[in-house]
This record gives C-alpha cells, structure tokens and sequence, in this order.
C-alpha cells in the first residue's frame, strides 16, 4: 500500500473508533485551499474538526507530536472555511480532536488546541 492508502485505512479505523465513542461522523477528507481535516464530527453539542496521526511505532515519537503549531493553524483555517461554507454561526460550539494510532493503541486527545 502506498502511503495515501495506509492514511486512508487508519483514517477509517479512527472514524470507527470515534462512532464507537459515540461521535456522528460528518465528513471525510475535507479539503480546501487553507488545509485538509481528516474527519469532521458530531460529539453532544460540539462540532468537531479531527485529525488522524499513525506511527507504526514510537521509534520516530508519538503520534500527536506531529501536529505541529503550523498543522494546528492549517486545521484551524480549514475549519473556519468549512465553517462558513456550511452556514454555521459565530456560536457554534467546535473544538480540534486528535486521534492517535500507536501501533495497536488508539488515544484520542479531546480539545488537543484551540484558536
């Protein structure tokens, strides 16, 4: 598989962790001129912009630690496209998850960054 195709199955099985911890998935692979947000999800109240991060293992660090400040920033202007695009108001309630894949191990991250 190539490396597009090995995100795409871990994208997958995020999206099937997420629904088991009772998000409604609304979108996959959102892509606009600002950025890329791997799943877009409902949580409650909240609409949640997430992103998925695979490392096969901890050789080369964690796999949250590769949502740099500069990818929180791309997500964050995607997510206000996406935003606007779709008609929410200034008061919809959102927030940035990560999601995690190490190996075996799955660790999502609520409210990892903010604005």
């Amino acid at each position: 598989m190539n490396k597009r195709q090995v995100g795409a199955a871990y994208e997958a099985l995020a999206a099937d962790y997420l629904c088991r911890q009772g998000y409604e998935i609304i979108e996959r692979n959102f892509h606009c001129r600002s950025g890329e947000i791997d799943l877009i999800a409902r949580e409650g109240e909240y609409l949640c912009f997430v992103e998925v991060k695979y490392r096969r293992g901890e050789a080369y660090g964690f796999p949250s630690e590769a949502v740099t400040y500069s990818k929180q920033q791309k997500i964050i202007r995607a997510a206000r496209y996406y935003l606007m695009k779709h008609g929410y108001g200034m008061d919809t309630p959102c927030r940035f998850d990560v999601v995690a894949l190490c190996g075996e191990a799955i660790t999502l991250y609520r409210n990892a960054f903010g604005e």
